[in-house]
């Protein structure tokens, strides 16, 4: 859908880009295989193959972000989907737990939503993101702090 028109004109306001290659491989990744309720993907899949599968699999979905960054994807949006591969990928090596993480995050079917409401134009979108980033900041930093408030309390009391 590049163009749909209307009476024959073009309608005011942004186009989505119908980009069916990367919904397939976003589907193939995270949904292509049905399991009752629930759909798993190659990615969780690949992400069993000890070491090599996630990485495999990240390496798969940055051809998702970037097609995005080709089709004009604004910066935050592609911040964004690089880090739910950084989250899929770094989450998804831990052994066990990270397998399960593997088939629920559904990394590419994320980006490809953010693909698609990013060329659609919304600012609120761009504030979602941002949002996304302080928190993420956030967490990181109280990751951080707490180690390093009890190094300082040990060392005090020493």
């Amino acid at each position: 859908m590049l163009h749909e028109t209307y009476a024959g004109t073009v309608p005011p306001g942004p186009r989505v880009r119908h980009d069916p290659w990367i919904e397939h491989l976003a589907w193939l990744m995270d949904s292509s295989i049905g399991a009752g309720r629930w759909s798993i993907g190659i990615d969780g899949l690949l992400g069993l193959v000890p070491g090599l599968g996630d990485a495999a699999g990240a390496l798969i979905s940055l051809f998702i972000v970037m097609r995005a960054v080709r089709a004009g994807v604004p910066r935050i949006a592609v911040a964004r989907m690089v880090a739910n591969v950084a989250i899929d990928a770094v989450l998804g090596a831990v052994p066990l737990a990270g397998d399960f993480f593997d088939f629920a995050f559904k990394a590419n079917i994320r980006n490809v939503a953010i693909y698609q409401a990013s060329l659609a134009g919304g600012r609120a979108a761009n504030v979602r993101h941002w949002a996304f980033f302080i928190g993420l900041a956030s967490v990181l930093l109280a990751i951080l702090a707490i180690p390093i408030t009890l190094l300082v309390l040990l060392l005090r009391a020493i």
